[in-house]
């Protein structure tokens, strides 16, 4: 029995965001489609199914992602758009597969959807989608890419076989980004949690001036005011910002702790004199506190107004008796 015969009916790729697990599931679906794949499995390129795929026009391939219906967005070859992509795949996205599943194929051979990030699909949508796993029509090949598999129903992960996808090694990353032109490879790892990929958008020189900025006032909190950040941070990315003070807090817990950080190779004086100064429980209050602000990214509420109150917690922090420092 081949390879492609022995198939389950759906395949969850899982791991963490930034690894490529989205260009590996693209690539086993141009692989099961290619109409002359190598002896490794890979496919050709050469033949009219794969130029279809890499043109975007396979008639037995599905790509289901968050829709775009706003300004404002960069595609994935960074050039500005027209469009912003939601957050979520909805349940009308979901069912308007009907009609792909159920038809013949028009190369009869394998259909397959592509779903990514597969955590981003609704409620309705993950149960829609549940009662095509659970009576799945023949020759069709599901591939879920999540980066948050626990945000999955069980019920979805239960259909599907598990394919982890671990990151690579740190040096093979550093290669990796340099070949890539990145000049801070080091700095970039480490802030993206060493997901090269992630790396590489984070290497953005406008990213890092803002990150930068935000960072020299949480080191140094003489010269922080919460509100005046706050209304800085307004216009950006509020996921940007809490993963900058979130990453901020862990490595401030990690130099009080164990005298080494995860995310900055080079923590200035500044960050390593507030380590030793700082209440850890205190710290640790104000982690959980970055934990329930991570919850209303995906609401609409008043970015300034979650920002405003970190801040302020910030200040609260840094300013007690115990972190007074010279």
């Amino acid at each position: 029995m081949s390879a492609k015969a022995s198939l389950p009916n759906a395949i969850l790729l899982q791991g963490r965001s930034g690894i490529g697990k989205l260009h590996l599931g693209r690539t086993l679906a141009q692989a099961l489609l290619c109409e002359m794949p190598l002896e490794s499995g890979e496919p050709c390129e050469h033949c009219g199914a794969c130029d279809w795929f890499k043109t975007g026009n396979h008639p037995d391939f599905r790509l289901l992602e968050p829709a775009a219906d706003a300004v404002g967005e960069i595609d994935e070859q960074n050039k500005p758009t027209d469009k912003k992509a939601s957050k979520f795949i909805t349940v009308t996205q979901v069912r308007e597969l009907a009609d792909f599943v159920n038809l013949t194929t028009h190369r009869n051979g394998r259909r397959i959807i592509l779903v990514h990030p597969a955590e981003a699909m609704n409620v309705n949508a993950a149960n829609a989608l549940l009662k095509t796993l659970e009576e799945p029509p023949p020759d069709t090949l599901f591939i879920l890419v999540s980066h948050h598999f626990q945000r999955l129903l069980p019920t979805v992960r239960s259909r599907c076989r598990k394919v982890s996808a671990p990151p690579p090694d740190r040096e093979t990353a550093l290669s990796w980004l340099r070949e890539q032109g990145v000049n801070d490879a080091e700095a970039c790892l480490s802030q993206s949690g060493c997901s090269p990929l992630a790396a590489l958008q984070l290497s953005a020189e406008d990213y890092q001036l803002k990150r930068g900025r935000v960072l020299d006032q949480l080191d140094d909190p003489t010269r922080l005011d919460p509100l005046a950040l706050a209304e800085q941070c307004e216009k950006l990315e509020l996921a940007w910002v809490l993963d900058w003070v979130e990453q901020w807090a862990y490595d401030l817990a990690s130099i009080g702790m164990a005298a080494q950080t995860r995310y900055r190779v080079d923590p200035p004086v500044q960050m390593i004199r507030l380590a030793k100064a700082v209440n850890l429980i205190e710290l640790l209050r104000f982690q959980q506190e970055l934990l329930a602000a991570r919850r209303a990214v995906q609401h609409p509420l008043n970015n300034r107004l979650v920002l405003e109150q970190l801040f302020l917690s910030y200040g609260q922090l840094t300013n007690s008796q115990d972190a007074t420092y010279v």
